[in-house]
């Protein structure tokens, strides 16, 4: 197995670099590389550039407006916007609603949906977990009953990320109380702007309003929303979940992450000397350095593997995901882990103006920690990685048993 890139890969990497230097909007770079507050409209630009470019969906195939690249230029162009400061493109949309509608969506739904999401359109969130129906998924109990041409849907979905942006929410549903439970959720395409829905802030330990709870009250949906055949939504939920586990890598942002870690490990002291020159601080930077490094061999394999067919229908990834998100989640809490202890009591006030673009610093903090307001709230947040997406322990219990057979 060679793991070096190829002369094309290269040139195709530097290709991405000239774009990024001359496209990525400065002001948008600064606030992705200082760990300032992103606004809705950063998101929106920066998607808006990249379809402009013809880069609006690197994964998708070429017959829905994709680029067609292959698995390694996929994970090039991830990690150089990365690490030039580029906002994470919403995964939602493109990686995972876009997916299941290509897989199991009729024309119809193919034509309508997907150009409004490459094109930065319309904004979507995830309406999966409910109280008491995160990690047991199967046992939701949000209502949706055929009347005629439409749905009436009732109910609650919670931790719903950036759902007060939304246009628009995939949900599974309940259609039915018969079997077994995973036999009767259907998949669901709502327009957020539709009577009775309600979004509430949950606001989360670092003051941030990046969560929500959704409720659904009487909300009359077209049937034509429903994806593929009613009561089969199960098969398309998981189908989304190991396209988002795999995205929970993350393997770019933390390449960036460390390289930062790095940089703050060189100035900050101790003993007199400069704290990457600590044995033990240097001896955990190369331990999360080389888990990282298997992270992205692994990471590449998926999705080589990802990009197969099985017929005409894109290949779902397979367990081999969990393993990703397993391995991402942990490696993105030991980076911020390792950020806080790097700079020790400066990264222990919380600062909630430290986060905003013009901030210009606090007296407290040496001219080189102006990076350390967001750390703490960044510690906090990646706390919530082992956890959404499908717990690690439940991650576990599916690598054992599909995996190595236990």
């Amino acid at each position: 197995m060679d793991l070096n890139f190829t002369a094309e890969e290269q040139s195709f990497r530097e290709e991405v670099r000239g774009f990024l230097r001359a496209k990525l909007p400065p002001e948008i770079s600064r606030k992705v590389l200082g760990g300032k507050r992103l606004a809705k409209d950063d998101f929106v630009r920066w998607q808006k550039l990249l379809h402009a470019q013809g880069w609006g969906a690197a994964g998708w195939p070429a017959a829905f407006g994709g680029t067609g690249w292959n698995a390694v230029q996929q994970h090039i162009f991830d990690e150089e916007c990365a690490d030039a400061g580029a906002p994470m493109q919403l995964p939602f949309g493109l990686k995972m609603v876009a997916p299941v509608i290509m897989a199991f969506g009729n024309p119809a739904q193919q034509q309508r949906f997907l150009p409004r999401i490459i094109d930065g359109t319309d904004w979507w969130c995830q309406g999966y977990s409910e109280p008491g129906s995160g990690s047991d998924l199967a046992s939701l109990k949000m209502r949706a009953v055929r009347e005629g041409d439409q749905y009436v849907v009732n109910g609650q979905k919670t931790w719903t990320t950036l759902g007060q942006h939304a246009d628009w929410i995939f949900c599974l549903v309940r259609t039915s109380t018969e079997g077994r439970q995973q036999e009767g959720i259907s998949f669901l395409l709502i327009d957020m702007k539709t009577p009775g829905i309600t979004v509430r802030p949950i606001i989360m330990l670092d003051g941030e309003h990046e969560i929500n709870e959704v409720w659904f009250e009487e909300v009359k949906v077209p049937a034509e929303n429903l994806i593929g055949e009613e009561n089969k939504g199960w098969t398309y939920a998981k189908f989304l979940l190991g396209h988002e586990r795999t995205g929970i890598a993350g393997v770019g942002r933390s390449k960036r992450e460390l390289k930062k870690l790095k940089e703050i490990a060189r100035k900050e002291t101790s003993a007199g000397r400069p704290l990457i020159e600590d044995q033990r601080f240097r001896d955990r930077i190369a331990q999360v350095e080389l888990e990282l490094m298997a992270l992205e061999i692994t990471n590449l394999r998926v999705i080589s593997s990802d990009s197969a067919t099985e017929g005409e229908k894109k290949r779902a990834p397979g367990p081999e995901a969990s393993i990703l998100k397993v391995k991402g989640s942990e490696i993105q809490q030991m980076l911020t882990e390792l950020k806080m202890q790097a700079l020790g009591h400066y990264a222990l006030p919380w600062l909630d103006e430290g986060l905003d673009a013009d901030w210009s610093g606090d007296a407290a903090m040496p001219a080189y920690a102006d990076h350390a307001p967001p750390l703490s709230g960044q510690y906090f947040n990646m706390r919530k990685t082992t956890i959404y997406g499908g717990s690690n322990e439940i991650q576990k219990n599916i690598i054992s048993q599909m995996i190595l057979g236990l």
